[in-house]
């Protein structure tokens, strides 16, 4: 059977009424939270001058979010995933309006935007694992792979508009608007869960326990191409990642303002769109093993130009090429934990991913921040970009069962072992 990525059709799956008015709130979403981040990043660095500051931001999101993913991927599989949705957008616009009123009330004391952090990252540890859950309900199993890249566009799209929009909101307004923008959008996004019909119910009967709650990690510990892909990409962008140090960079290294920063973290979504859009009318092929360990190994060799950069235009394209090569990486994981999972336990298992997306992207930024306070920005991006390249040494050694993945649809169509080490057949999704 051809795979549904190859259809000549690949944007039929907006005919489902859900489908439309979810990619439509988590469109809203996601503008929200990047418009949100520059803001965050431009006001932070301009109030303290620390990297390590900086880097505190990605750390007062990450602790919540390990804290309470794996609560979030239990809630997933037991509750109506919409309602949990809801809920967490609701949080998200609070956070967005306590951003305002501390920018509107000139508080200097940037602990209160670290405490409104960990309320964003508290609302995201159950946000994400229901939204990766969610999907699968909302088309038919045909139409399933092509949500997925759908679902990744659009997340991109996002990623690149909002950066842009951010800086410029910034620059034109100040924190105030772009605090406003983002209030906007996070009440938008409410409005179309709402319009939502599907309701989820209760996917798994376990009783409540922690067996149950780490079910998701012995999951994804069985399967050894989900556990390779996953950490691969944790260590990866740990290391390699240089988000939180975009204000420096943009402000002391390349001397340009807030619409440049916007612009820095627009680059690597430009980069992954484009391959997003390629990979959703043509799909990976063969050897999507190497492919991806290649891939990897150049988001590394990218991040070094970056790190080396006084050029904005070269750091924008090396961005983009980081992003470009990171998105191939994402496929290959989304695709494997999308159709290998059952629905049952999508929740958890979507929870595990996400905590080492956590990890990998806010723990990262902390560890960004820490090196560039001792060791000065530049210094901090080349270490890490090494860093990379070491981890796509080992895991090419340490897991050959993942260089050896060819076709990713066979893969994940391999038998795979139940809760109790026996073999099952994966989930038709």
């Amino acid at each position: 059977m051809a795979s549904p990525l190859a259809s000549p059709r690949p944007l039929s799956v907006f005919r489902h009424r859900d489908f439309r008015f979810y990619q439509l709130a988590r469109l809203c979403a996601v503008l929200a939270v990047q418009i949100e981040s520059v803001a965050i990043g431009w006001q932070i660095y301009t109030l303290t001058g620390s990297a390590l500051a900086l880097g505190y931001t990605g750390l007062a999101q990450f602790l919540p979010f390990f804290v309470f993913a794996l609560f979030g991927g239990q809630l997933a599989d037991r509750v109506d995933r919409r309602a949990i949705l809801v809920v967490c957008q609701a949080v998200m616009l609070l956070c967005s309006l306590l951003l305002l009123a501390f920018t509107l009330g000139h508080i200097e004391d940037v602990r209160f935007v670290y405490g409104v952090l960990v309320l964003f990252g508290t609302a995201r540890a159950f946000y994400a694992p229901a939204g990766s859950a969610l999907t699968p309900r909302l088309v038919p199993a045909e139409d399933l792979t092509r949500a997925v890249a759908i679902n990744s566009t659009s997340w991109q799209v996002a990623t690149i508009a909002g950066p842009a929009v951010g800086g410029l909101l910034y620059g034109w307004a100040g924190a105030e608007g772009a605090y406003i923008g983002s209030a906007s959008l996070c009440a938008l996004s409410v409005v179309w869960m709402l319009a939502l019909k599907v309701r989820t119910g209760r996917s798994s009967h376990s009783s409540f326990s922690m067996e149950s709650l780490l079910a998701g990690f012995r999951f994804v510990r069985r399967q050894r191409l989900l556990l390779g892909s996953i950490t691969l990409d944790l260590f990866a962008v740990l290391f390699g990642g240089a988000v939180a140090l975009l204000p420096i960079y943009a402000r002391d290294v390349l001397h340009t303002g807030p619409w440049g920063m916007g612009l820095l973290r627009s680059a690597p979504a430009l980069g992954a769109a484009g391959v997003a859009v390629v990979l959703a009318s043509r799909p990976l092929g063969n050897r999507a093993g190497w492919k991806m360990f290649i891939s990897v190994a150049i988001f590394g060799v990218a991040t070094l130009v970056f790190g080396l950069s006084h050029w904005l235009p070269l750091s924008v394209v090396a961005l983009a090429v980081a992003g470009a090569a990171d998105m191939v990486s994402v496929v290959v994981r989304g695709t494997l934990e999308m159709v290998a999972t059952p629905d049952e336990m999508r929740g958890r298992v979507g929870a595990v991913n996400m905590m080492c997306v956590g990890a990998s992207n806010e723990l990262g930024e902390f560890r960004a921040g820490a090196f560039a306070e001792h060791l000065g920005p530049v210094t901090a991006v080349i270490s890490g970009a090494v860093g990379t390249l070491v981890v796509v040494a080992l895991w090419a050694l340490a897991f050959p069962e993942l260089r050896r993945v060819d076709e990713l649809e066979q893969a994940a169509r391999e038998p795979l072992p139940d809760e109790g080490g026996a073999v099952a057949t994966p989930s038709s999704h």
